[in-house]
């Protein structure tokens, strides 16, 4: 077992190319711009689908349901302040460490299935997808925001509905599926922070 997965996290590791999520700013500022950005950079598709991935665990492990909604409603939420913050000004330190720690954590928590109340896994997504908001508010400026937010925020709750999909789905293997793929997203971090 141990073999497979170091040969994977290796396979990985050479197939991972560095985040280019981050857009020219004169191509931003409209709603299919908005849409287009998180899928184009694998830290915020690894992120975003983890968070998925943990909120079916969460909801499949500890019977919490509402954990299915809750926590990517928290990301998705929190995301939007942090994407005001940065449009208006309001400056927040170590943004890109904290957006590349949102994966290898987030990877990490899927990879342990940590079993937390869904109100602390809520707060703990919600901290990263500050981050993950004021990266994209910092790139853009005023012109556009509202519609390049509405855009970015939708792709987001979609990438958190295939983590949430790919969890429920993997879960019919049994819980060490999941714990893999959480595994993996925290290599790939660390393999963007690293190799990146």
């Amino acid at each position: 077992m141990l073999k497979r997965l170091i040969l994977a996290a290796a396979g990985l590791g050479a197939t991972t190319l560095p985040a280019f999520a981050h857009l020219n700013p004169e191509e931003h500022g409209s709603f299919m711009a908005g849409v287009s950005h998180p899928l184009f950079g694998a830290d915020h598709i690894l992120a975003m689908v983890a968070v998925g991935l943990w909120a079916s665990q969460i909801a499949t492990t500890e019977g919490r349901r509402n954990a299915l909604w809750a926590v990517p409603a928290a990301f998705v939420g929190t995301m939007a302040i942090g994407f005001f913050m940065a449009v208006y000004g309001i400056e927040l330190p170590f943004v890109e460490p904290a957006i590349l720690a949102s994966v290898i954590g987030l990877g990490l928590l899927v990879a342990i299935a940590a079993k937390l109340p869904t109100v602390a896994a809520a707060a703990i997504v919600g901290v990263f997808a500050l981050f993950h908001g004021h990266a994209h508010g910092g790139e853009l400026g005023t012109a556009g925001a509202l519609q390049f937010g509405i855009g970015f925020m939708i792709a987001t709750a979609l990438l958190h509905l295939a983590g949430v999909a790919l969890g429920l789905g993997v879960s019919r293997f049994g819980p060490i599926a999941a714990r893999i793929a959480g595994g993996m997203t925290a290599l790939a971090g660390l393999s963007l922070a690293f190799g990146g």
